[in-house]
């Protein structure tokens, strides 16, 4: 058994993310955001969605979010198949 926590274990575990952004990105964007999938929500946001294969690779995204000044509303770790759609444009 390790000595590490639980926790502090699945840190650097691929998982499925969404980042939330307020304002519309289109989908040339695509590609500087690995390849995440960009969905544009009605009420004016746009979702990041997809995986990202560790923390490092998480805060890049993060910086690439401030680079492009636009404001983060939220970052989660979501269940794969869940990427909570509803309320999202096609």
């Amino acid at each position: 058994m390790s000595d590490a926590p639980a926790s502090a274990e699945k840190h650097d575990e691929p998982g499925q993310y969404q980042i939330r952004l307020q304002g519309h990105l289109d989908d040339s964007w695509a590609s500087w955001f690995g390849g995440l999938t960009i969905m544009l929500a009605e009420n004016g946001e746009t979702l990041l969605t997809g995986p990202i294969v560790d923390q490092a690779a998480l805060h890049g995204l993060l910086r690439k979010v401030r680079d492009l000044g636009m404001p983060l509303l939220a970052v989660s770790r979501i269940e794969p198949g869940s990427a909570g759609t509803a309320a999202v444009k096609p």
